[in-house]
């Protein structure tokens, strides 16, 4: 019997590989930690014991891992590459959290994972109240938590070990990109990760710079850029980016905090000279004009209600706010909470659909919001034509009914995850709204802190057994939903 035939006969899922994987994956982590690490030590701060106890209880767990786990298959399918892509996450989070807890917030080990999920899914929450007295470790660890988060800890793991691009590598891609369908821009799945990748980097350190040539020096730059890229929104102050008042900042975190909501397939099409493809997609239209239009929207509402001390201020300031949350990165201004309940309802429906599929954003997706919008106006239209045949189209081609019932079963269960978990939190004593908004930000990875004590709040007054729902909602939020609620099935462990 040959090895091809064997291995397709194997029992079970193969975890060992999984876990070994992951042992792997642990010693990039340890590197990681190696940043937080030096700025530590560069700063002469207590917390560089915490991050070197930190990488190198991390490096022994991936070495221990890596060696001495030995799987009989090497082999990994779909259910391998799913199990893998949820569990790395965790993992990462695991070991992400003990500077929380050795180091300088010295926190629990609840509110630790905790903030250190919403790190790694980019989601932006915590249970700090005040970071004015943490170290400069803990505060680049949150944002480089973050940047590693934003483009995914898979498709890094896709560009450097391209032994999995035969190796469940495509399914991995498919369980952690996020969009409706996903293009390979390079013909093997470890090239496309390694482009990706790249213009993320590239992008990173060309808005560090930008921002070091403001008021900002250049660990505030770094950090804020990690935090911009991957739309995460962790900051280096308790006043966040109106520290600075400037009106340069703003505007330099805006352009790219709209990059970041942009498909990155499509901002490398664009790096090579095919500028065409912006206007060829129809979810970057719609992402354009839903930008021009939320933003006129609440300028419009403010003015009429006197809220804006200057036009010019006025509309940089929401034009902030409005890209802040389409992009899910979750930076506030200064006074968000009094903007009012016209403005807030705009604020949620932004928060709901996220920008554009491929992106850092998170959200349901501009594209998928694109396919319910035209599914309705076909069923509308049958109503009176009941004969007629009309199919939703997508970037001018026609979309099969499969995709778009993928599309419409993904937005139902989306709004039902939010409520569920809304749900959750009223039984811990919450108010209903407070928990449909808290839940919305978590399963969305937009934190504006809208959900708890109001705007700028913490999530420091939930009870332990809530956070750990809503840290289970953002990486069900950042994994696109499938990808983590298929664990919970008793078909995916059947053989």
């Amino acid at each position: 019997m040959s090895e091809y035939t064997h291995s397709r006969r194997r029992p079970g899922i193969n975890i060992l590989m999984v876990l070994r994987i992951i042992g792997l994956l642990l010693l990039f982590e340890s590197g990681f930690i190696v940043v937080p690490l030096v700025t530590s030590a560069l700063y002469g701060e207590k917390d560089t014991i915490a991050f070197a106890i930190t990488t190198g209880v991390t490096l022994c767990a991936g070495l221990s891992m890596t060696f001495l786990i030995k799987p009989r298959y090497s082999d990994m399918g779909k259910r391998e590459g799913l199990l893998l892509t949820s569990l790395v996450w965790v993992f990462f989070s695991l070991f992400g959290l003990l500077p929380f807890m050795i180091g300088s917030p010295h926190l629990g080990f609840t509110d630790a994972f905790f903030d250190s999920i919403s790190g790694f899914t980019t989601t932006g929450a915590s249970v700090l109240t005040d970071i004015s007295d943490v170290g400069h470790g803990i505060l680049i660890w949150r944002a480089l938590m973050q940047w590693i988060g934003g483009m995914g800890i898979i498709l890094f793991t896709l560009a450097v070990l391209p032994m999995l691009n035969s190796s469940g590598g495509m399914q991995m891609f498919n369980a952690e990109v996020t969009g409706i369908t996903h293009e390979k821009i390079r013909p093997r799945v470890s090239q496309t990760a390694m482009t990706l990748w790249t213009c993320y980097i590239l992008l990173t350190i060309v808005l560090t710079l930008l921002l070091w040539a403001g008021p900002m020096n250049l660990f505030d730059s770094l950090c804020h850029a990690f935090s911009t890229m991957s739309t995460g929104g962790f900051i280096t102050n308790t006043e966040g980016i109106n520290y600075w008042q400037s009106n340069y900042v703003k505007c330099i975190l805006i352009l790219f905090m709209f990059i970041g909501g942009v498909n990155f397939g499509m901002i490398y099409k664009m790096s090579t000279g095919n500028f065409k493809v912006t206007w060829h997609s129809e979810a970057f239209r719609t992402y354009v004009k839903v930008v021009v239009w939320a933003t006129a929207a609440v300028t419009l509402i403010m003015l009429l209600n006197g809220k804006f001390r200057t036009l010019q201020s006025g509309v940089i300031d929401t034009l902030f706010q409005v890209v802040s949350t389409i992009s899910s990165t979750g930076y506030t201004i200064s006074g968000l909470n009094n903007w009012g309940t016209p403005v807030m309802l705009i604020i949620f429906l932004l928060m709901f659909t996220g920008a554009c599929a491929g992106s850092t954003s998170g959200g349901s997706k501009l594209d998928r919001a694109i396919f319910v919008a035209k599914n309705i106006r076909n069923e509308m239209y049958r109503v009176l034509h009941p004969n007629a045949v009309r199919s939703v189209t997508f970037n001018n081609r026609v979309s099969s009914p499969e995709i778009v019932n993928k599309v419409m079963v993904f937005m139902t269960i989306y709004v039902a995850v939010i409520f569920i978990g809304g749900f959750i939190l009223m039984l811990f004593g919450d108010s209903m709204l407070d928990s449909i908004l808290t839940s919305l930000a978590c399963v969305s990875n937009a934190d504006l802190g809208i959900g708890i004590e109001g705007f700028g709040g913490s999530y420091t007054s939930l009870a332990a057994p809530a956070k750990y729902v809503m840290a289970l909602l953002m990486l069900t939020g950042r994994l696109e939903l499938f990808t983590v609620l298929i664990l919970f099935t008793s078909a995916f462990w059947k053989r």
